[in-house]
């Protein structure tokens, strides 16, 4: 692992000082919603150790690395809404088909800002809230409020640990990378056990009123 840190390290430190590291740091960004296995969180946290106490370099990296993010959510959106008439064809196959479209509305409609704002800590998260949101007609323009939220807390997070990398380990760049992967890795855990701790807590009324209402309804007389 420290090696792959390290041959990676040395590709951005290459283009530390190059205009294409803002480039690479934008594209990645963007294409991530896309193709989940693009490193965008790993290119931004590198460049950010690699960049070090520089405010004005880390301030034009938070700000092209939301950019990007943005732009390619709101493109995997769009691409959703463009493929969303062949997905709901395929999807409203009879009466099963018709009900798990109807789930996969209501939940993106009551847990939209959740799904696209936080949704982005978890693997293939960016892939599922742009492209989900996009083929069940989420409004673009509430995507795109929600995104761009999303979007600058990601960007401003991931320079942050990547500084604060930099700064722990400024002799071994690669130690402060997988010191900062280790953080973004935490807050990954962290936003998915809030996922599944807020699922668990929705289910239970959800149970309680289910068992109220059946013991409330009179039985039948034999």
């Amino acid at each position: 692992m420290l090696e792959w840190l390290d041959e990676y390290t040395g590709l951005l430190q290459g283009v530390v000082d190059s205009p294409w590291l803002w480039g690479i740091v934008f594209v990645t960004a963007g294409l991530d919603a896309l193709l989940p296995f693009m490193p965008s969180e790993t290119t931004v946290v590198t460049a950010a150790v690699l960049i070090g106490p520089d405010p004005q370099r880390l301030a034009l990296l938070t700000l092209l690395a939301a950019t990007g993010a943005f732009a390619g959510d709101v493109g995997g959106h769009l691409i959703g809404r463009r493929a969303g008439p062949g997905v709901l064809r395929l999807l409203l196959r009879g009466e099963r088909g018709r009900r798990r479209h109807a789930w996969a509305r209501a939940e993106v409609e009551r847990h939209a800002a959740v799904l696209i704002v936080a949704g982005r800590y978890l693997p293939g998260g960016r892939v599922v809230s742009s492209l989900c949101t996009g083929s069940v007609g989420f409004p673009v323009r509430r995507f795109m409020a929600y995104d761009a939220v999303g979007a600058a807390l990601w960007a401003v997070l991931a320079v942050a640990i990547g500084a604060w990398g930099g700064a722990a380990f400024a002799e071994r760049p690669a130690h402060g990378l997988l010191a900062s992967c280790a953080v973004v890795l935490l807050v990954s855990v962290a936003v998915k056990c809030g996922r599944r701790h807020r699922a668990g807590a929705c289910r239970e009324p959800r149970a309680v009123r289910a068992a109220q209402v059946s013991t409330t309804v009179p039985k039948r007389m034999s």
